[in-house]
């Protein structure tokens, strides 16, 4: 039987908190902690005397000043034009920036799962060609890439009169992907409020069902049943109301008709697919080493009980890989986060670009300021989300 002893005195005496461990150890991290405040503190105070010196401009009074340029891309087809504000046209640029990523890290990841799988197919063919993928992906520049896929891939596109026709139905031409878009109506607000009950109520019943799965062994199909309630209460609350109107793109003269269908550039198109395939690839190898770090012994105990490959995968082996995937996950989404900042390469407006032009007008030093500090922004909420979800897939234990 172990004997428990008894947490150690603290030292006595009128200076006894001078020989306490814990107490030496705040006291250490809290000198420190001063320490780095005044070192910045000083760093800022001397940077700004030299720039006053120099009579370098550190104001940022010139954000509600007129820009004097326009911005052709965006979510309408004039986001911004000369007569608006700098800070408006920061905007802008920002939310391009967070088209981009947000679009590259859904398809990257989607990419990267599925080269990654046949990264470790049986199949001769398929295990080699995502083989030879991730080799020319990950050893070639990103910037090389990207100049490749938009003067050779995407300038060499037909013209719109001539463009490719793709299902849904999407035009494809050099002057971009145009794809049908949804036009709310004035039910739009209603129907996801129906959708959002839908959600609670659905995941609400998914986790009972779940739970007494649990307890009792039963078979309570808590998946199927709360997407059932989800999907049903949306459809039906979409034929009531019909909350979206499709708009599907035309041609018009040389290009498409404005306010028609979703419009996207070849400048963003090169761009997020540049990203796509080349994190993609990173992402594929992520995902082959996770499954890899599964015990083989899991695999031969599925087969044994009559799990298909897919069941194998789905249900077994994924997530227990995610434990070991997330963490380098991170990390490849900050990278492609940060690489978004190469579009100024292939002409498209994102901030790193749009700041490029104000520079030609406007102080340099707060330029950089707000460029820094946005990407910092959305690369801390990447790494905040992240982190989230690697501590809800890790194990918990005692």
């Amino acid at each position: 039987m172990a004997i428990l002893q008894p947490p150690p005195a603290r030292p006595s005496g009128p200076l006894g908190f001078l020989r306490d461990l814990r107490f030496l150890r705040y006291a250490a991290q809290l000198v420190f902690l001063i320490a780095i405040v005044l070192l910045f503190a000083w760093l800022a105070s001397n940077t700004a005397q030299q720039l006053q010196r120099a009579s370098i401009p550190t104001s940022f009074t010139f954000l509600n000043q007129p820009s004097g340029f326009d911005i052709d891309e965006g979510f309408v087809d004039q986001p911004h034009t000369r007569t608006d504000t700098f800070a408006h046209g920061f905007v802008i640029a920002t939310l391009n920036t967070l088209r981009v990523i947000v679009t590259g890290l859904v398809f990257a990841t989607l990419l990267g799962l599925v080269v990654g799988i046949a990264r470790l197919s049986t199949n001769w063919l398929v295990r080699n060609m995502a083989l030879g993928f991730v080799e020319i992906m990950q050893n070639t520049p990103l910037l090389l890439q990207l100049f490749f896929l938009y003067s050779g891939v995407v300038l060499a596109l037909p013209p719109a009169r001539r463009a490719i026709e793709l299902p849904g139905p999407s035009l494809l031409s050099v002057r971009g992907l145009a794809t049908p878009s949804l036009v709310p109506t004035a039910n739009a607000g209603l129907w996801f409020f129906f959708v959002a009950l839908a959600l609670v109520a659905g995941g609400t019943l998914w986790r009972r069902l779940r739970k007494i799965r649990i307890d009792t062994g039963r078979t309570t199909y808590a998946a199927e049943t709360g997407l059932i309630i989800i999907a049903g209460v949306g459809v039906l609350a979409w034929m009531a109301l019909i909350p979206f109107t499709v708009s599907l793109p035309r041609l018009q003269g040389s290009g498409y008709a404005r306010g028609e269908g979703a419009i996207l550039s070849p400048e963003f198109f090169a761009l997020t697919l540049g990203l796509v395939l080349y994190t993609g690839a990173f992402i594929a190898e992520v995902v082959r080493s996770g499954i890899q770090s599964v015990p083989p012994g899991q695999w031969e105990a599925a087969r044994s009980q009559g799990f298909s490959y897919g069941q194998i995968l789905r249900l077994i082996v994924l997530p227990q890989a995610l434990r070991v995937m997330i963490p380098p996950l991170t990390n490849q989404y900050l990278n492609l986060a940060k690489n978004s900042s190469l579009g100024a390469a292939v002409g498209f407006a994102d901030l790193y670009a749009v700041a490029q032009t104000m520079q030609q007008s406007v102080p340099v030093i707060p330029v950089v300021i707000i460029i820094m500090s946005t990407y910092l922004v959305i690369n801390l909420l990447v790494a905040f989300v992240m982190n989230m979800v690697n501590a809800r897939v890790q194990l918990r234990t005692r």
